[in-house]
């Protein structure tokens, strides 16, 4: 250590005034030249339209004229939800029917509303309506919390 250091702060505070000292020339790029909108094709160069100095309506509208090919229209046939899923079949009322879900929430009035048919058909034949209760109960697949 025979040469003593410039301490830190002196150093920082002597280059920040040199830096301002020194003249800072900005080259500005120039706009680039570009075609006209009427012009351009999908193989056309579209990166004079992303300069920072090129409007955003003139990007805009380049962009569009861009994507305005069939070629970006294309699905992906590989992306899960890049197809349209509304064309399918609807389940029918017979597969509706056996599924326990959808008889807890979509056929429980019909089923009591048949359940109260049977009980009064059973009152009428004279058998006891508890017997007419448990034979009557389809199996919910085990679930004994409903």
């Amino acid at each position: 250590m025979a040469e003593e250091k410039e301490k830190f702060l002196n150093r920082w505070s002597r280059l920040k005034s040199e830096s301002k000292e020194l003249p800072q020339e900005k080259e500005e790029a120039p706009a680039p030249v570009l075609p006209a909108l009427d012009q351009l094709t999908p193989e056309s160069d579209f990166t004079g339209f992303m300069h920072p100095k090129v409007e955003d309506a003139l990007r805009r509208a380049a962009l569009k004229k861009l994507f305005s090919d069939p070629h970006f229209n294309v699905p992906d046939p590989f992306e899960a939800y890049s197809g349209d899923w509304t064309v399918g079949e609807p389940i029918s009322e017979e597969m509706l029917a056996t599924l326990n879900q959808a008889r807890t929430l979509l056929f429980d009035k019909e089923e009591k509303k048949e359940q109260a048919k049977d009980e009064s058909k059973a009152v009428d034949d004279g058998a006891p309506v508890a017997e007419q209760k448990s034979e009557s109960k389809d199996d919910d697949g085990g679930r004994k919390d409903a």
